[in-house]
């Protein structure tokens, strides 16, 4: 089973990289002329803005300053002051907060602005400032604190650059939403190949330098760019961002323990930098704080699940196997006893109509074999059966306000009850579960694949499938919530088409899914 590395196991790369944290978030001594004066040879914005993580009073904004990758200017070696704007209207004219950052070379030149003292559940307009450059404006919304109407948000994951354009963000970013959030699968960390609609640059990516360009390079769909500039984000990790299906400290590939701790820093790192992510979330060497909560005043918690960092190794070899009595080990752990108990605490504490759960890996146990056996995908929940068993007790005995699992990872679409028994209708319905697809990864998709359909009629837990491309659009309200699923015609070519095909709804206080 994977753990987290001892205090006598934090290299000394560790130490500088907090060292180099602990600089960055004392006051600075330097004024704004003792910062480099950058003279820029290429857009410096060409990552875009972004905010995240809202609060009743306040949200993170980012935004990262490029260098000219034609040749190389003497502002990437040093701190650069970049200036920031709040306003209340789009051309800017009402501003309502300014402040200044440091983006440092050791940091990719990345922002990370904390704004506090904005109004709840108002929408506000910000800009960044280096040298005699602009960003674009960006859009942001505060969370409200008190009672509202709806909240509106969608949900995406998996989003690999090769297979397809990201013509889903392009409708998103037409969409009335509050905020966004995404589930995992930024990137992925594979080499690049000549079979795909576009092309990684490189080989499989284990340097920061490695991943600091692999975020570039994604940041570079204007799609991606424009979903990000528009809405609020909260984020999330899975496995690709660092390697696939990597448990704990436990890589796929064949790494030492040590070799692969130092990749995962250098991947929690260049995340970190890539999002909007408060300064609570900076990584200390190869550790990661990334759950949390974020309350959306008595409409809804969302509770921003890491099912990577601390999880006990995948059963029976992983893959899609029949049971095997390591599922069923006690101690195989999804969240790690800290975050476990930090979630079970907070959904009993919580006084919000809707308890969101943002996920990663599928919660609801699909039995895959089609036939007279069974067969289970073991990096799922269904894989830690002892973990998954615990949970739905706990929601069936604690019973905290409508909870809703939303899940990336599978590049397919569902919709199901979460039962602790899943093949007994008598079993009570713990909560619903929306599994939404990739925005990219496979390529186009199907409805609805043989190899599925073939076990759909032992899983009666399922409500809902499809394998085609899109998100997820959601609204909560005081008597029910709504999910409507998203899909676009290919992935392939641009542009494509989207349209709803399918529609589902929860009643406040009525366990189970149906059909809007």
């Amino acid at each position: 089973m994977g753990g987290m590395p001892t205090p006598n196991e934090v290299s000394r790369r560790d130490l500088i990289r907090a060292g180099a944290w602990s600089a960055l978030l004392l006051p600075s001594p330097f004024s704004s002329s003792a910062f480099a004066a950058p003279s820029f040879t290429a857009p410096p914005f060409a990552c875009g803005v972004s905010s995240g993580d809202p609060l009743p009073t306040g949200v993170v904004l980012w935004t990262r300053l490029m260098g000219d990758p034609a040749r190389e200017s003497a502002w990437t070696r040093e701190r650069v002051n970049v200036r920031w704007e709040v306003a209340e209207d789009e051309r800017m004219t009402r501003i309502v907060k300014r402040g200044e950052a440091a983006a440092t070379p050791e940091f990719a030149h990345t922002v990370h602005a904390d704004v506090r003292g904005l109004r709840p559940s108002r929408w506000y307009w910000y800009r960044f400032h280096a040298g005699s450059e602009t960003s674009p404006v960006g859009r942001t919304r505060t969370a409200p604190a008190g009672p509202v109407d709806r909240l509106r948000f969608a949900f995406a994951s998996c989003q690999h650059f090769e297979t397809g354009y990201y013509t889903a963000y392009k409708h998103m970013a037409a969409e009335e939403l509050d905020l966004v959030v995404h589930l995992g699968d930024y990137i992925y960390e594979g080499p690049g190949r000549d079979n795909g609609v576009r092309k990684h640059t490189g080989g499989e990516i284990v340097s920061l330098t490695d991943y600091r360009n692999r975020y570039a390079l994604y940041r570079s769909d204007a799609d991606l760019r424009e979903a990000h500039r528009l809405f609020p984000w909260i984020v999330t990790w899975d496995d690709h961002e660092v390697d696939n299906n990597y448990a704990a400290d436990i890589p796929e590939d064949k790494q030492t323990r040590a070799e692969f701790l130092e990749r995962r820093a250098n991947a929690y790192q260049a995340y970190y930098e890539a999002m909007p992510l408060r300064r609570s979330s900076m990584p200390k060497g190869s550790r990661m704080q990334l759950y949390r909560r974020l309350s959306f005043g008595p409409m809804a918690d969302f509770h921003v699940l890491d099912t990577r960092q601390y999880r006990g190794d995948q059963p029976c070899g992983d893959g899609d196997k029949p049971p095997c009595p390591e599922m069923f080990a006690p101690g195989l752990t999804m969240f790690g006893d800290e975050q476990e108990r930090w979630l079970l605490d907070g959904l009993s504490k919580s006084r919000a109509k809707w308890n969101v759960l943002a996920n990663q890996v599928m919660m609801a146990k699909i039995d895959r074999d089609g036939g007279e056996g069974e067969r289970y995908p073991m990096d799922q929940w269904s894989g830690y059966e002892a973990a998954r068993t615990r949970f739905m007790r706990f929601l069936n005995e604690r019973k905290p306000s409508n909870p809703l699992v939303i899940t990336g990872d599978v590049h397919s679409n569902w919709v199901c009850d979460l039962r602790e028994k899943f093949r007994d209708a008598n079993s009570p319905i713990a909560a619903v579960e929306f599994t939404g697809t990739s925005i990219s990864s496979g390529g186009n998709g199907e409805p609805l694949p043989a190899r599925v359909k073939a076990y759909l009629g032992d899983n009666p837990q399922i409500k809902f499938y499809n394998a085609q491309r899109g998100y997820v659009r959601c609204e909560l309200a005081a008597a029910r919530m709504t999910a409507d699923y998203r899909v676009v015609a290919n992935v392939t070519e641009r542009d494509a088409a989207v349209s709803t095909i399918a529609s589902f709804a929860v009643v406040d206080g009525q366990p189970g899914v149906s059909k809007a």
